[in-house]
């Protein structure tokens, strides 16, 4: 019996790369699973069933329950139909992992208000979208002493977290995403429901060009998709109950956890400060060089 037995999941995103990797094995823990993909090109552009259904398949193939669903997360009512597709399907809600996305990488001063825009509704809205259906479900099943441990594990990524050149769009939104975990864990802890973030490297369609090449047959693959998963599936069981607002990175074999924005060090003169007094002071509080 897998970890999962008995749970419902709904995984954005699961067409490909990461999302089907984590939608395969949520199935192979016993989760029934809702693989959502839009179907869309590496920038976002066009629709197809073919990543979901092929992944749906798979599923059953191998044994499993799975359901496709091609909504888009950035529309905030298709957001709504995803939750509910779990709902209607399998009766219930009891994880959501948040994984669609795309990139669309420029320089900032190239960057157009179009990139800037699709990749933050995809990204920061629509983790935002299916959140708050998931966490209104939540709520209300916690009402009713029905819900069991509700779990939200999102998407972050260490360019959201300690920034990339070309990448503005998409690291912010990823930064937006650790804050919003936080956020969640703190608004839904009272209803049992945890939310946690990873943050992955992998080849992807969205890294290919960035990372390595696979590693010869036989050989660790550093960046499959597959070495991510396991954690998703953790934070995603009841074994995971008392981890809540945090974000955890995977590469590889190695798994390093960050920590949330805090004051490093602080100066207190107990009055207003001058201009030339913080001039005067203020590399006490550290090196503020470039990084």
């Amino acid at each position: 019996m897998g970890v999962l037995e008995g749970k419902v999941a709904v995984v954005t995103g699961a067409g490909r790369g990461l999302g089907r990797s984590h939608a395969l094995l949520l199935a192979q823990e016993g989760a029934k699973v809702v693989v959502n993909d839009l179907g869309a090109e590496s920038d976002g552009t066009g629709e197809s069933s073919d990543p979901a259904d092929n992944v749906v398949k798979e599923i059953k193939d191998a044994g499993g329950v799975a359901v496709a669903n091609y909504e888009s997360v950035a529309d905030f009512q298709g957001a709504k139909r995803i939750i509910d597709c779990a709902i209607d399907n399998f009766g219930k809600l009891d994880i959501l992992v948040n994984n669609a996305g795309f990139v669309r990488d420029r320089i900032s001063f190239n960057m157009s208000e179009e990139d800037w825009d699709a990749v933050v509704a995809v990204h920061l809205k629509g983790t935002f979208n299916c959140g708050r259906w998931a966490c209104g479900y939540f709520r209300e099943q916690s009402k009713e002493g029905k819900l069991g441990n509700g779990r939200i594990i999102n998407t972050s990524s260490h360019s959201g977290l300690l920034g990339n050149v070309g990448q503005a769009n998409y690291g912010a939104a990823k930064a937006g995403i650790a804050a919003l975990t936080i956020i969640w864990a703190m608004e839904m802890e009272r209803y049992k429901v945890t939310c946690n973030a990873i943050a992955p490297m992998a080849r992807t369609r969205m890294t290919e060009v960035s990372l390595p090449p696979p590693s010869v047959e036989g050989q660790f693959d550093e960046f499959a998709t597959e070495n991510v998963s396991p954690l998703v599936v953790y934070l995603a069981s009841d074994q995971a109950q008392n981890i809540t607002g945090r974000v955890i990175s995977i590469r590889g074999g190695k798994l390093e956890s960050f920590q949330p924005w805090h004051i490093a060090k602080s100066i207190d003169i107990g009055r207003r400060w001058t201009v030339n007094e913080i001039g005067e002071r203020i590399h006490e509080l550290g090196d503020f060089s470039a990084p």
